[in-house]
């Protein structure tokens, strides 16, 4: 697997600098209740939504409130990044890239989402969305989050604005 950074590092700065950060705010304060103990259907809804503008939000309504509150609660107090992610792709709706929002939006230095945007500023185009395929992009973003002296926040806001701003 490749992740080749497809601009010039020195732009990071400016391109998480251009990226909507106030879309993030939602989830944020989701994230702030999460990690507080307050596990419910609302802080879910709103990482979800930040992540998906609701596309599929119908299939979050199949989990009940019970299994959505013992998830979160399970993926916050994960030891491993593999057990956070399991857990929350046992709820309907959730896949890996969902998945990967949560605990991003709760812990910023150790997560960071998977998604196309920030695949494309990889030059990967790979379709995989799977657990393991994450945990290499996670070790490959930490790793060029790292290089390039930037938080994992500021590196997937970059890779994400910089997809943003390219033609199609």
């Amino acid at each position: 697997m490749h992740f080749d950074r497809q601009f010039d590092p020195a732009r990071i700065p400016d391109f998480a600098a251009s990226y909507p950060a106030a879309e993030d705010d939602k989830a944020f304060a989701a994230s702030r209740r999460i990690r507080a103990g307050v596990c419910t259907r609302t802080e879910l809804e709103d990482i979800f939504e930040w992540r998906t503008n609701g596309c599929g939000r119908s299939r979050l309504m199949l989990n009940t409130e019970d299994e959505i509150i013992e998830a979160l609660f399970l993926a916050a107090g994960a030891r491993t990044e593999r057990a956070a992610v399991a857990v929350l792709c046992g709820l309907h709706g959730v896949d890996v890239p969902v998945a990967s929002a949560i605990p991003t939006a709760t812990d910023q230095q150790r997560y960071t989402v998977i998604d196309f945007r920030a695949l494309r500023a990889l030059g990967n185009r790979s379709t995989d969305r799977s657990i393991n395929f994450y945990l290499v992009y996670l070790d490959a973003c930490r790793r060029l989050a790292k290089a390039h002296h930037v938080s994992l926040r500021v590196l997937d806001r970059a890779l994400w604005q910089w997809s943003k701003t390219q033609v199609i």
